[in-house]
């Protein structure tokens, strides 16, 4: 580690809590990552992250050349990647774990733009996607191996942004609820904003939607946790559309699907009313990010009415679970490298292997 690394790493490290006892850790962490150069208008690529804790080193392990900016990431078996274009996405893509592009389909000159993410289930590949002419959202039902499109549904709002599923096969959607113009992605009519949670059955049937009573709150990245009872909850990280600034400043972060209940548990925000990604943390809650502000606060079950700052470091951005069995930790992209926190013992960084911009998710390897 060079000098100039040793000491963003002290700077990183004072401004992360650091808690009482130490816990044992992965000594390499894998990462699925897409990124770009420093400037703006530098290339985008996709790959793997290579983090050797006890070398202090980040490598990066493969990098794929993309056509255009990425989103949604996933891991799949052998170390490859499923990456998806941001919104309006216009191609999705899958390399090995050689970083060799393998698949790819493009959706110019079809009737849909993807809403840069998906998630599989068995052979089946779902994205979320938005009809070009009518700008209602749709669920693309896609052969995992080839990613064609088999069926196309109705995501039962607009906008649809992230997917997921739950271990009885439903679909989850969040419909972002924002009016873009295609192509442009430009938001408009936000006077009409129209968010919601939808849940599809397998065969594509409404099961569920709810809404917040602030229809200037989009919900937009989902992820699961379990309370102490073993509970299902599911997370959704909101971003702020209002026109006052004031409002938006104000506006919480974090919602909650808790026994088929969609609520809001805690007002704490970051002052910007912007939640970028958000991921499983300790004791059966939730992290969320805000890059804008600098700052990852994590919610827990026990203690709801709160947003607990954890890490507080520039342009803290992409989340995922640390690995170790279950540890509560995170991983952390930042604006100068990789954060390791943990809820208890001290927290680590890993500066850039070569300067970079992390892309807004991230996914941890096997």
């Amino acid at each position: 580690m060079n000098r100039r690394q040793m000491l963003l790493s002290l700077v990183a490290t004072a401004c992360v809590p650091r808690a009482a006892t130490a816990v044992a850790v992965a000594p390499l962490s894998r990462i699925g990552a897409a990124w770009r150069g420093p400037k703006p208008t530098d290339s985008y690529f996709a790959g793997v992250l290579e983090a050797d804790w006890a070398a202090g080193r980040l490598s990066i392990a493969y990098a794929v050349p993309l056509p255009t900016r990425p989103h949604g990431i996933v891991p799949e078996a052998g170390g490859g990647l499923l990456v998806i274009g941001v919104r309006p996405g216009a191609w999705l893509l899958r390399c090995d774990g050689e970083g060799h592009v393998v698949r790819r389909e493009d959706l110019e000159g079809t009737r849909t733009r993807l809403g840069g993410h998906s998630v599989t289930m068995g052979d089946v590949l779902y994205t979320t996607e938005t009809d070009i002419a009518s700008g209602q959202g749709r669920v693309g039902v896609r052969d995992l191996r080839t990613l064609t499109k088999l069926d196309e549904w109705d995501s039962h709002g607009i906008d649809p942004h992230q997917v997921v599923t739950d271990e009885e096969g439903h679909l989850f959607i969040a419909n972002g609820g924002v009016f873009r113009t295609i192509p442009g992605d430009r938001k408009h009519s936000l006077e009409r904003m129209d968010s919601s949670l939808v849940r599809l059955g397998s065969d594509g049937r409404l099961s569920g939607r709810w809404q917040l009573a602030d229809r200037r709150l989009s919900l937009r990245h989902l992820a699961w946790s379990r309370d102490a009872s073993g509970a299902a909850l599911l997370g959704i990280a909101l971003q702020a559309e209002h026109d006052d600034a004031g409002d938006r400043a104000a506006a919480p972060l974090l919602a909650i699907l808790r026994n088929d209940a969609l609520e809001l548990p805690a007002l704490d925000n970051d002052g910007i009313g912007y939640a970028g990604d958000i991921a499983p943390a300790a004791q059966g809650g939730f992290a969320v990010s805000s890059h804008q502000a600098g700052l990852v606060l994590a919610w827990q079950p026990d203690a709801p009415a709160r947003l607990a700052p954890v890490v507080q470091f520039k342009e803290s951005y992409a989340l995922t679970p640390a690995p170790g069995g279950g540890s509560g930790g995170l991983l952390v992209s930042t604006a100068y490298g990789l954060i390791r926190w943990l809820p208890t013992g001290a927290p680590a960084f890993l500066a850039w292997p070569e300067p970079m911009a992390v892309d807004n998710h991230w996914a941890l390897m096997g």
